[in-house]
Parts: structure tokens; sequence; C-alpha cells
């Protein structure tokens, strides 16, 4: 029998007193102006004191990127404006260009850190388009390689990640940070 990892998972079965107390201190966050107190972007734009528990990587004057905590595939991030608006006409020119920027930005990091084969980057623009976050635009940048679904996908429709996102929130703000 092979034994698959993925510790990222334990979330979602068991959520102890300390877990329930650490989620409901990460929600607990004074956010701006226009903003909502209840959505994980604007709290990320807000409390910079626990980036690596939000599993923010990068914020710029206009934008935050934050690792997704429900990944499609390892290294799935988003990429939103740090102003919260659920349409792109909202958007201000400059607004749009470093999203854009970002999304180039971390798509090449990726790239460098974890050698994909290739990439979805994609909005989903309204709930149903998909957006679970629709107050809040946010782009999925995720990589792909050759055959990543794999035997567990066709057998019992569930997909292993192997990394955490500890770990792969390491790794991106070191290289970040190496590479300016």
């Amino acid at each position: 029998m092979d034994t698959l990892w993925a510790p990222w998972r334990m979330a979602f079965i068991a959520e102890d007193d300390a877990a329930r107390d650490e989620r409901n201190a990460l929600n607990n966050v004074q956010v701006g102006e226009n903003a909502d107190p209840d959505c994980f972007l604007c709290q990320a734009v807000f409390d910079e004191s626990r980036d690596k528990q939000r599993h923010v990587v990068c914020r710029t004057e206009l934008t935050v990127t934050v690792l997704n905590r429900f990944p499609y595939n390892n290294g799935h991030l988003l990429v939103a404006p740090r102003c919260h608006c659920g349409r792109l006409d909202q958007l201000t020119d400059a607004e749009k260009s470093e999203l854009l920027q970002e999304i180039d930005h971390w798509t090449s990091i990726l790239e460098k850190v974890m050698n994909p084969d290739g990439f979805n980057i994609g909005l989903n623009l309204g709930r149903s388009a998909g957006a679970g976050l629709p107050g809040h635009l946010h782009w999925h940048i995720v990589p792909r390689w050759n055959g990543d679904t794999n035997f567990i996908t066709a057998v019992s429709s569930a997909k292993v990640i192997p990394q955490s996102l500890d770990a792969l929130w390491e790794l991106l703000v070191r290289f970040s940070a190496e590479t300016g």
C-alpha cells in the first residue's frame, strides 16, 4: 500500500480549539474604508502581522498576492486588487496595469521555482461563473505539469497536492526576496 501525504487536508478533517481560536483571530481584522471585514482578501490587505498564516506572498501599492487555501494544483496563487470590488469597470487603469504586471511577475517566479509545463490563468467574474468570492476580483494562477492528473483523480475523483501551503509560502517568499 502506498502512503499519500497531504498534511494541509487535516484542517478539513478536524478542527481543535486552538485552530478555531487561530481562525477567529485571523478573521478579527480592522479593515479600511470600502473594504469588507468578512472578505479574506481584504483581511490580507490590512493585516500584515499574519502574512504567513494568511499565506500572503506579496503586497504592492495596488495589489495583494496570496496562496489559494483550497488549491487546484500545487503553487496555485490568487492575485487581487487591494480594493474590494467585484467588477472590472470598478478598477482604475493603474490597478489593471499593476494586476497584469503582478500576474506576469508571479508566473515567472513559479516557472523558475517549480518548473511547470504550463499555466491556467483566469478570472471568474460573478458567482454563476464560478467566483467563490464574487465581491473581490482575483485572478488564479495555476501551474500545470504534463500528466498532473493521476490515477487518484480517475479512480476516486480526488487530487493529491504534495506540498504544504506553509512550505510553498516559505519557498516563494524566500525566492522573491533573493531575486528582488
